[in-house]
């Protein structure tokens, strides 16, 4: 039986549809945003903790930075003592911000460090986004809080505040709610 030109056609038709459609993406989640380069130590008088968030910046997010809109990074950091038998203590529950602005008449980058309680400068945008995506030397709690041989379990987590525009201003900018992540919960369980 010869195929008609009828059933010929939906078949091409229908061949062109499953193509148009989007495919399944496997780098997706290599675009979500997530903690990673976790790394605990300690200084003479404090434990430190190192991170990074990686993803953290969509085009859309450099472009709003770039048109005056500042973004902050908010990193909730959780410390707890594992106890047998007994329910976790939790020793330490900090929040820390780091907050992106644009200047362009002097064409700067500012990224105010909640932790170092400083602001960096730079022209860089490159440097401006790892700027705001590394934690470097997060004083967590003093040494001496810390009883030795203990375990514990550090938790971290980084959110995208979400920014409070002018009244208006949402209507104009609708792709702001493009914006939004948090991270998942990262955990390290150590012993000190």
């Amino acid at each position: 039986m010869k195929p008609s030109r009828h059933s010929s056609g939906i078949l091409l038709l229908l061949v062109l549809l499953i193509l148009a459609l989007p495919q399944p993406s496997f780098s997706r989640q290599d675009r979500t945003p997530a903690i990673s380069d976790i790394i605990i130590t300690t200084s003479a008088t404090d434990l430190l903790l190192f991170a990074t968030v990686k993803n953290s910046f969509t085009p859309e997010m450099e472009e709003g930075v770039k048109n005056g809109i500042p973004i902050s990074f908010s990193f909730q950091v959780e410390l707890d003592q594992v106890r047998d038998f007994w329910p976790d203590s939790t020793l330490v529950e900090k929040e820390v911000v780091h907050r992106l602005t644009y200047d362009s008449l002097k064409e700067e980058y500012s990224v105010e460090l909640g932790e170092k309680h400083r602001t960096e400068v730079t022209r860089s945008l490159a440097r401006a986004k790892q700027l705001m995506a590394e934690l470097n030397g997060l004083t967590v709690i003093a040494r001496k809080k810390l009883i030795p041989d203990a375990s514990y379990i550090l938790r971290i987590k980084a959110t995208l505040v979400k920014t409070t525009l002018p009244l208006g201003i949402h209507y104009v900018l609708p792709f702001t709610s493009l914006w939004d992540f948090e991270t998942d919960w990262r955990a390290i369980e150590f012993r000190y």
